[in-house]
């Protein structure tokens, strides 16, 4: 790729209309997106009402009226902020950002005692790398329960509960470094999470020996346990692990690994001609775990087995299919048929079926390669596809900046056949696209209407804000036989990926339960001093803690002065009492770094140091009402 294949303008001397015009304008739709394909946009003529027609048409495709409500929830990784955003999907309006691994003052997140509990050792970190969101499933449909995200900077994995859309369990995944891919079970329900570990480290990591090629340096798979949020096994591999997926079965899940060579530069990661597709049997696994067969590492106490090959025998939880060197995306195809591996440094994609991994499990081909059935090629840079359910894949070429669309059965007719056309159309996108995601792609519902692209360069598309850019996320219509590109826009740090679910599949709440455990140990040490959230705002000084409990309705504390020492460790709890839907109130302490949020029926704590002596405001930081600027209190602490 080259910037001047991007600043090439193409004009109609008869509109002044340019590329970038029109679509900055938010579409590339019919006649124009005929335009498009592998060597970027034509010089055709088109009148001012062919141009008109087009825009009309693009508005109508992914504008949302007023009043009315988006088709899907779209899931967005936060990328290097550490958070889930929440979009609705064709507007592509942001509705909200739900903080996992950052610090939110808005929420309190990372800062209020419930979440810390959630976080727990890892709250030290105040960053994160989230890439992978995913929705928990039955019977291979979204089933709105949860959303699990991963955190490579940390090595975490979290889970979002979708009815209130909060974090509510995170994991710190031991004996291993960044956690990248991750998917989930699809059938007969979001058992397990499958996390991959990215990087090869030596065991125990100690710093006593660093050789990465020594049999005692390895990454692993890991297993997660999707309601304990706990690890129940892990599996050693050969190489490294990238991205992964999971079949329609639940027996089979599989990961790309781009470092075959165990290498730590550049030069030798991409020194072998092939690297792999690990596949793993979970069956397997879980049956060595039963029989207590696995060994455990350091002080973890969770079963570990042994997945790489040794003297050239494989393990019974693993096998490695070769394909072209640094593959990255693998996705399953939404009829359970194909794991589908992308080459990145390869032109093509390979097609496993998944129909063929028992007889490779049961050393029925004589090459591990038989389980391919096609590998077709389909431009520079195949990171990531996608599906729409009809049997048309969707791939994202980085170095061409562009999206492919191409048949699946046509493309493993052309496996062994010569002269079979399996590309369809080619679509521009701006500029290198990674990850796409299409409606309901991850599950058997897949439904073609829409693909979402996320580019990680925008340079002119938008206002310029300074070195740092913002990049792309552009909306495409694949209901047609043709994609049409009908929007675009800007979004910060990387949000590297995204999930969409219909909205009748993901049930939020209006007003907080007052039985939910989510504030269950505030509720039980409120119940051991004997007081009653509902209705009670009184002081508790136990020597130098201070437990301080109010409620808060718009626009009034139930406290709005308490005193305290210097020293004191000061933990306030509230509980908002209104029942009013949308009337949510916060708790700020001027000048102590202490914020929350505390929504309808919801209560809240935060804990801290009164080490100031002095008069200290506190107010309510989410207006709430007419009278929102009065809802204040004051701390008085006396000197030490």
């Amino acid at each position: 790729m080259t910037d001047s294949k991007k600043e090439v303008v193409t004009e109609n001397e008869e509109t002044g209309m340019s590329r970038r015009g029109f679509l900055g304008a938010s579409a590339l739709t019919g006649a124009g997106a005929a335009l498009v394909g592998a060597t970027g946009l034509g010089t055709a003529v088109m009148s001012r009402e062919t141009w008109a027609a087009a825009v009309k048409d693009a508005k109508q495709k992914f504008h949302v009226a007023p009043g009315e409500l988006d088709e899907y929830y779209g899931f967005w990784s936060g990328g290097h902020q550490g958070e889930v955003r929440v979009l609705g999907i064709p507007s592509m309006r942001e509705l909200m950002r739900i903080p996992v691994f950052n610090i939110d003052s808005a929420t309190g997140w990372g800062i209020t005692d419930e979440s810390k509990a959630i976080m727990g050792e890892s709250a030290k970190y105040q960053n994160g790398d989230c890439h992978h969101p995913h929705l928990s499933m039955t019977d291979g449909s979204y089933d709105g329960k949860y959303l699990f995200i991963n955190d490579k900077a940390n090595s975490r994995v979290a889970r979002i509960r979708l009815d209130i859309m909060k974090c509510d369990k995170m994991l710190t995944v031991p004996n291993v470094q960044a956690i990248h891919g991750l998917r989930l079970q699809k059938v007969p329900h979001t058992k397990y999470v499958f996390a991959n570990a990215e990087f090869v480290i030596p065991h125990p990591n100690d710093g006593k020996h660093f050789d990465l090629q020594a049999d005692y340096s390895y990454t692993m798979f890991n297993v997660i346990d999707a309601e304990k949020m706990e690890v129940a096994f892990q599996i050693m591999v050969d190489g490294n692990l990238d991205n992964c997926d999971a079949d329609y079965s639940g027996k089979y899940a599989a990961s790309t690994c781009y470092n075959s060579e165990k290498a730590y530069d550049l030069g030798g990661m991409m020194r072998n001609e092939r690297d792999w597709v690990v596949v793993f049997n979970i069956e397997q696994a879980e049956k060595a775990v039963k029989a207590g067969d696995f060994i455990t590492l350091d002080d973890s106490r969770v079963p570990v087995l042994d997945g790489r090959k040794k003297n050239g025998k494989n393990s019974p939880f693993t096998r490695y299919v070769p394909v072209p060197k640094n593959p990255h995306g693998l996705n399953t195809s939404p009829d359970g048929k194909y794991f589908i591996a992308n080459g990145k440094l390869s032109p093509t994609v390979s097609i496993i079926e998944i129909d063929r991994l028992d007889d490779l499990f049961a050393g029925k081909y004589q090459d591990d390669r038989d389980v391919i059935v096609g590998e077709p090629e389909l431009g520079l840079g195949p990171l990531h596809t996608t599906f729409d359910g009809r049997g048309f894949a969707y791939t994202t070429l980085f170095i061409d900046s562009q999206v492919v669309k191409w048949n699946i059965q046509d493309a493993i007719k052309a496996y062994t056949q010569e002269g079979v056309s399996y590309i369809r159309q080619k679509l521009d996108v701006q500029y290198q696209p990674g990850h796409n995601h299409a409606s309901l792609t991850e599950t058997k519902d897949a439904d073609g209407k829409w693909l979402v692209v996320l580019c990680k360069f925008s340079k002119d598309r938008f206002l310029l804000t300074g070195p740092l850019h913002p990049e792309n996320d552009q909306l495409i219509d694949i209901s047609g036989d043709e994609m049409k590109l009908v929007h675009d826009g800007p979004t910060y740090a990387e949000p590297h990926d995204c999930i969409m679910a219909r909205r009748d599949q993901i049930r939020p709440r209006k007003i907080w339960d007052r039985n939910d455990p989510y504030f269950a140990n505030i509720v039980a040490m409120a119940k051991a001093d004997g007081i009653n959230l509902e209705t009670d705002n009184k002081v508790i000084r136990k020597g130098n803690k201070v437990r301080v409990y109010m409620t808060s309705m718009a626009p009034t504390y139930g406290i709005n002065e308490f005193k305290v020492k210097q020293g004191d460790e000061v933990t306030v709890v509230i509980t908002n009492i209104d029942q009013i839907e949308d009337v949510s109130h916060g708790f700020c302490m001027t000048n102590h770094g202490v914020s929350m949020e505390i929504s309808p029926q919801q209560t809240s704590s935060v804990t801290f140091v009164a080490d100031k002596p002095g008069m200290h405001w506190y107010y309510c930081n989410w207006f709430c009402h007419a009278l929102h600027m009065e809802m204040v209190g004051r701390m008085l602490v006396e000197p030490a």
